[in-house]
């Protein structure tokens, strides 16, 4: 008579094939994927340690795997830096991201290819946004030629053209293809939604300047041809810092935004502005959120402007510009922007969704903010 212990191992046998049976990429060695930089790339199979060429892009792990932080095996310093309450969040569901060894600390020049063959992780993830680029590519031949592959995404450059194809990598890589492509849908759902009703009605673009960093640099950085930019196009709106800047980001001289007195004002902040700027983001109340907007609307300057007086006065997670949930950043301007025409699409809902169906570390805060308290 066999032992109970011979079936025990037949049943967990057949269940591990049943688990490989339902999950495709776990069934094969190696995948080869098309990355955002149009580079064919072959990695193997399972990936169980990755460096993030940007510490900020753990928020597009966390759609996709249920312990974010046990993936990364070293990363650039950029998210404990720039977002530390966002950090502080991932770090109460995990402590171990403390021991995440870094590779530079916010920016391309830091990076470390040293450190990154030292870790020998099973590839590494650049997103050209502060971390290593399609640029650098010296560092990208030094870590393939030691077998390490690497694979670009991208939320910072083109997000409206890359948001979609970079979650869609991210699920190949980790096994997770099922995950992706429910996010892929629910995100492009909203999207289309919102290009549909702004072809249609042909609506009057107000125009709209973006202040980022507000009142913490010399005024105005603001987003041209790219990047947040696009949002502010994509939404139905008239980027006026575009007219005058070539690329995705630059400067504004106070001066310009005062004569083309934009409809509409946003001002930019996070975590790093919370002494300073526009308090926003992780574990942000309102209140505090639109105490922080109300000192930055009566900058000198700033008060002079029609936006300021007409209460069209908003304030974003400056995060947003670099980050798979920027589609909570769209409808929030598009709801700004033609009130009327999106009145039944909630920005808070699509986040609350976001918290509750994708994400394995929720969100928690306030992470956009009108001056004058919306009716709800």
């Amino acid at each position: 008579m066999r032992s109970v212990k011979y079936f025990c191992w037949l049943f967990a046998a057949a269940l591990c094939v049943a688990i490989c049976a339902g999950s495709p990429a776990w069934s094969q060695s190696e995948v080869t994927l098309t990355d955002i930089a149009g580079r064919k790339v072959t990695v193997k199979l399972p990936v169980r340690h990755v460096v993030l060429g940007e510490g900020r892009q753990l928020t597009a792990l966390a759609l996709l795997h249920p312990d974010p932080v046990s993936l990364v095996a070293g990363w650039l310093g950029d998210l404990k830096r720039l977002d530390s309450k966002t950090y502080e969040l991932f770090r109460s569901k995990n402590p171990a991201i403390d021991k995440i060894p870094l590779i530079g600390i916010t920016n391309e020049s830091t990076f470390s290819v040293e450190r990154t063959l030292s870790i020998r992780p099973d590839v590494a993830i650049f997103s050209g946004g502060h971390g290593p680029s399609a640029r650098s590519a010296e560092a990208v031949r030094q870590l393939e030629a030691a077998g390490i592959p690497v694979v670009f995404i991208d939320f910072h450059d083109k997000p409206l053209e890359n948001s979609v194809a970079s979650i869609a990598i991210l699920g190949k890589l980790l096994g997770q293809e099922e995950k992706a492509s429910a996010y892929i849908k629910f995100y492009q759902d909203r999207l289309d939604l919102i290009a549909k009703r702004i072809a249609e009605a042909k609506l009057k673009r107000p125009t709209v300047f973006m202040h980022m960093h507000a009142r913490l640099w010399e005024c105005c950085p603001s987003p041209g041809k790219g990047n947040l930019g696009e949002y502010i196009v994509f939404a139905g709106g008239s980027n006026i810092a575009a007219d005058i800047l070539p690329g995705a980001t630059g400067q504004v001289n106070l001066e310009y935004v005062i004569q083309r007195n934009p409809d509409i004002y946003i001002a930019t902040g996070g975590a790093h502005a919370i002494n300073r700027g526009l308090a926003i983001g992780t574990y942000v109340t309102e209140d505090d959120a639109r105490k922080a907007l109300q000192t930055i609307a009566e900058e000198k300057g700033i008060n002079t402007l029609s936006a300021v007086a007409n209460g069209r006065v908003y304030g974003l997670w400056h995060h947003f510009y670099n980050s798979p949930l920027n589609i909570i950043a769209i409808e929030a301007f598009a709801k700004w922007f033609h009130p009327e025409l999106f009145a039944d699409v909630d920005p808070r809902k699509t986040l609350a969704e976001i918290n509750a169906r994708f994400l394995a570390v929720p969100f928690d805060g306030v992470y956009f903010v009108s001056l004058k308290p919306e009716k709800r």
